[in-house]
């Protein structure tokens, strides 16, 4: 796989994620929900911090603001670091298994910045009412975005048997967490690096194994 497949495969995950995100943004108000399925639903929230909406005010002494800027900043280098990472693979031509997951991984990273850094001067608040592209009174700064999610699988939506022990009566629902598109590639990618390790890295492991072999017989020859 060369960079230029790589680049068109990224725009085309970037394109979907964005405009899904546009849309659900300018359609729906915050909090509103369609049911496609019993088990599926398209659920628009925002995600002011890191996966599941964990925030680094939740566990560090410092406010939202602040928090929320570090994490946006922390994505940018991620996506630097991650961006090289794409671009060593491609040049040392590693297998098209890893260079499809790293792509899938930019792609997500990339596309969840962009909400991140922008999203808070192009819109203005959904609250009550949807918001608008390009709004007058934007609802935030620079670098202080939200995420934009909406894919939500409530599969199972029960009640927990009252003979389990301390959740007897309670709600379980499953799958709780509400995602986006970017955050799918980012998954699939890495479960790719996790089921097919093997088969992603079997490139730089079958060189890395010829320089050992290559070492392993000048050696001999010069004993």
């Amino acid at each position: 796989m060369n960079i230029k497949k790589s680049v068109l495969f990224i725009v085309f995950i970037l394109l979907i994620d964005q405009l899904s995100k546009i849309y659900i943004k300018t359609h729906f108000v915050l909090g509103e929900s369609v049911e496609v399925f019993s088990w599926f639903k398209i659920l628009f929230i925002e995600n002011e911090g890191a996966a599941w909406g964990a925030k680094l005010s939740d566990i560090l002494p410092i406010s939202d603001a602040i928090g929320k800027l570090v994490l946006t900043i922390f994505r940018l280098f991620a996506i630097f670091g991650i961006g090289y990472w794409l671009f060593d693979v491609i040049k040392k031509k590693a297998s098209a298994t890893l260079i499809w997951a790293v792509s899938l991984i930019f792609a997500g990273a990339l596309g969840n910045i962009l909400d991140s850094v922008f999203y808070g001067v192009i819109f203005n608040e959904s609250y009550n009412d949807v918001a608008t592209l390009f709004a007058d009174e934007p609802y935030g700064k620079l670098f202080y975005g939200k995420v934009v999610d909406m894919l939500y699988f409530p599969m199972v939506d029960t009640t927990w048997p009252s003979w389990v022990p301390g959740l007897g009566g309670k709600n379980f629902r499953f799958f709780e967490p509400v995602f986006n598109i970017a955050d799918t590639a980012i998954s699939t990618g890495v479960g790719i690096l996790l089921v097919f390790n093997k088969k992603a890295f079997k490139k730089q492991d079958e060189e890395n194994s010829a320089d050992i072999e290559v070492e392993t017989r000048h050696d001999v020859l010069n004993e």
